[in-house]
């Protein structure tokens, strides 16, 4: 049984009290499955506010520090719990917000709570290790030691699961944050926070604060009170923050997004890739970083594989992601939904053969959404944007492979490096596709998308900047190494 939704404001929390911006003015955000329903509102913040936040953070990141990495860690643990009871509530909100459907918001809000159990497990593990010495007097070890104050920016796709992933391990370290999160999804941003409130951190050790990227997003990199930034978004804004970061000398992490191949071998299962193709590509709306995107299939099979892949895609049914039934949602925001038609005629003008889908869904209550229904092109070469643009929705382009050899030069031939995967029977291809593709995450008869939490999470070239979020990598990035050597 739904729940009755009302739009409310949401504040920015500074120093844990939530307080308007003191522009005085709000950002509605609408449901892109009917743009006529405000899910909320958050604040328009200035510098001002901004400053706030981070100079209370700051004030708090000595006292956390000071806490222990035990007792940081039971916090967590309270708002796991937290979060957990409060399950559906941010799932519908979720979904009301930013087009999924209810099960996978639902799916992504109990691994925020994994996510959060998982780090707050970290609060009794080692941080550090001892080094022998060639003092047999002395004794030599490393500490890890919290950076400061973190910035954390993220996008509107995974609005649980992508902030968690960030603030935990940042947390349990010994960081304090300020979180500005993607406007477009902030409503469900702003009750995950609740969360930690509601846990008992204490104050200024977690920051929110919303308002436009150019304001916001970047005063926080250019803070100077900011001793580290954590980023997942587009390209272009990536490596401004990547830019800035490295101009002031504070350390800097990107997520940058994907064009993820799929490789169909001869030898492949071909109902299993087609299920897994699908699931890539048109779960979510296509909107992952992760989604399959390029499926590259040798020219054996294709032609089979291509008409079991149009067969099924057929069944998939778009509408309203709280409805029962619903397969796909619509784009996240008409922003989205505008960009996801110009590469759909950007496919048709340089040649590809658009064999289903990419239209604009209307009538009835498609008419108040941002709907279109799932893409699927072939007659695709490689050099075609839509072959090596990120377009962030349901749109797979086919491209043929004369054999094994080709495809992997086919996978590789983008700048981007994030996933990959590839279906086969045979141990020598799988092993020779471990080591020739050029991704951070491989996939072997398994979709593009799917990030496990306890794994390194991260791409290579325009992927990344090559540092991972989760597992014990997080680590890396949230602490620095103290040596520290003692003679009697």
């Amino acid at each position: 049984m739904q729940t009755i939704f009302k739009a409310e404001i949401h504040k920015n929390l500074i120093n844990n009290e939530w307080v308007e911006s003191q522009s005085k003015e709000t950002i509605e955000s609408i449901n892109p499955a009917n743009k006529e329903e405000v899910v909320g509102f958050v604040q328009n913040s200035t510098k001002e506010d901004l400053n706030r936040a981070v100079e209370a953070a700051n004030q708090a990141k000595k006292m956390w520090r000071k806490l222990g990495q035990a007792a940081r860690g039971q916090l967590l643990f309270k708002a796991a719990n937290i979060l957990e009871e409060n399950l559906d509530d941010v799932a519908e909100t979720m979904t009301r917000e930013m087009g999924k459907t209810l099960p996978e918001a639902k799916g992504e809000t109990a691994r925020g709570v994994a996510i959060l159990r998982y780090y707050a497990s970290e609060g009794m593990r080692k941080e550090g290790d001892v080094i022998p010495s060639s003092d047999k007097d002395a004794l030599m070890f490393t500490k890890r030691v919290p950076l400061g104050v973190v910035g954390v920016i993220t996008p509107w796709n995974f609005p649980v699961a992508i902030p968690i992933w960030k603030i935990a391990p940042a947390l349990v370290y010994g960081n304090t944050i300020i979180l500005k999160p993607a406007t477009e999804a902030a409503v469900t941003a702003a009750k995950v926070v609740e969360c930690f409130v509601k846990a008992g951190f204490p104050e200024g050790v977690l920051n929110f604060i919303t308002g436009s990227g150019s304001v916001i997003g970047q005063g926080l990199i250019e803070h100077p009170l900011l001793n580290a930034i954590t980023f997942t978004g587009s390209e272009g804004v990536g490596k401004n923050v990547a830019k800035v970061a490295a101009d002031r000398g504070i350390k800097f992490q990107l997520e940058m997004g994907g064009k993820n191949p799929v490789i169909v071998s001869k030898d492949a299962n071909l109902d299993m890739a087609v299920e897994a193709v699908l699931s890539g590509g048109f779960r979510s709306t296509g909107q992952k970083c992760t989604a399959s995107s390029r499926v590259i299939v040798e020219e054996a099979v294709y032609d089979e594989f291509k008409e079991k892949l149009i067969h099924e895609a057929k069944k998939i049914t778009v509408g309203n992601g709280l409805q029962a039934g619903i397969w796909m949602g619509p784009c996240a925001s008409e922003s989205q939904f505008k960009t996801v038609q110009y590469y759909i005629e950007k496919g048709k003008e340089e040649g590809a053969s658009l064999v289903l889908g990419g239209e604009v869904l209307k009538g009835d209550e498609y008419d108040n959404g941002f709907y279109v229904s799932p893409a699927i092109f072939e007659n695709v070469k490689s050099h075609m944007a839509i072959a090596q643009e990120e377009i962030f929705g349901p749109v797979i382009a086919l491209i043929k492979a004369a054999s094994f050899e080709e495809a992997i030069e086919i996978a590789n031939d983008t700048k981007y490096g994030l996933s990959a995967s590839i279906f086969t029977s045979n141990i020598q291809s799988l092993l020779r596709f471990v080591d020739d593709i050029e991704a951070g995450l491989v996939r072997i008869n398994a979709e593009s998308a799917g990030v496990e939490l306890q794994a390194p999470f991260g791409g290579m070239k325009a992927s990344s900047t090559g540092s991972r979020e989760q597992g014990e990598a997080a680590k890396e990035f949230f602490t620095a190494i103290k040596t520290v050597f003692i003679k009697g």
